[in-house]
């Protein structure tokens, strides 16, 4: 099977997974959420990600994830789901499920939990490349798994299918060697932010887009970013870049991805229960930060709506 080339760019939502009382997948929540996105704008949709908790949910549950996002977004943009699992047979599954029902990329991590090798994690993602027809986006993310280094990055990207990395080790150092090892080969490898924090200054260096939280959050500001950066515009889009710095802080001040959640319900969508439950104390820190992420938050989107009734 010839692969199919498809380079995802722009703002990218990684999606937050909502729940039911029960925990399970609250489908109408979901279906809201990518419409939400959609009309905000967003380029595309990155549901099954780190911050919608995969690693909490069973393989039929996050095809089911795919499978709705895919069905309420109706080709009106790309679903890119994350595949990431703990071995290539696992992440396999999920690739070609989310081939199956027609989209047209997809995103995974190395190996977790085990520390493994660097042999290891080039085979894993050579597993997965060569066991589907579309395209294939690394994700590095060594807070969490196995990080990738340079050079494994730049053999990869020798691979027809290999068409970006997402970087979430906030490390514009990490970034932009990354970047300069793919320019000396001359291979055409996307870079996607992984890290709002600096989604400004990654495209000053050449990234070409992100795939964040604060996507599915805030879509306007990011999309805000990107439309003044590409318009030249740099003073804006530095503007917006510090705009979320704050709201970021208060999210990373609870576990992930609680505090991301609650700026989420903020935003119209409950998100039910947690998976992981909170002692008494913690929930009392959790409803002081959620009014704290409220107040960062509302005076944001006012500006935001301030600045679409100006511009129409």
């Amino acid at each position: 099977m010839g692969k199919e080339i498809f380079r995802p760019e722009g703002v990218y939502a990684a999606m937050l997974t909502p729940f039911d009382e029960k925990g399970k997948v609250n489908e109408t929540v979901l279906r809201k959420i990518v419409d939400f996105l959609i009309d905000k704008g967003i380029d595309g949709l990155y549901p099954v990600s780190s911050v919608g908790e995969f690693v909490h949910l069973t393989p039929e549950e996050n095809m089911e994830i795919m499978d709705i996002c895919v069905d309420q977004a109706k080709g009106r943009v790309p679903v890119v789901p994350g595949v990431s699992a703990s071995c290539a047979e696992k992440a396999v599954i999920l690739a070609k499920h989310a081939e199956k029902i027609g989209c047209k990329s997809v995103v995974a991590c190395a190996p977790y939990y085990f520390t493994v090798s660097q042999e290891i994690v080039e085979k894993h993602f050579e597993i997965i490349a060569d066991s589907i027809g579309v395209s294939l986006v690394l994700y590095n993310i060594p807070f969490a798994a196995n990080k990738i280094t340079y050079d494994v990055v730049k053999r990869l990207s020798r691979r027809e299918n290999v068409v970006a990395l997402k970087d979430s080790s906030g490390s514009m150092v990490d970034i932009v060697h990354f970047m300069d090892k793919i320019r000396i080969i001359g291979e055409d490898l996307t870079l996607l932010l992984g890290r709002e924090d600096i989604f400004f200054p990654g495209l000053m260096m050449g990234a070409t887009g992100c795939m964040v939280a604060t996507g599915c959050i805030v879509p306007e500001i990011l999309k805000r970013i990107h439309k003044y950066f590409k318009e030249g515009n740099y003073d804006k889009a530095r503007e917006f870049q510090f705009s979320i710095l704050i709201l970021l802080r208060a999210m990373w001040s609870l576990t992930m991805p609680i505090g991301f959640k609650a700026a989420m319900e903020l935003r119209g969508f409950p998100m039910g229960p947690f998976k992981q439950p909170l002692s008494d104390a913690e929930q009392y820190t959790y409803q002081i930060t959620k009014s704290r992420i409220e107040r960062i938050m509302t005076p944001l989107l006012e500006k935001i709506e301030k600045m679409e009734k100006e511009e129409k």
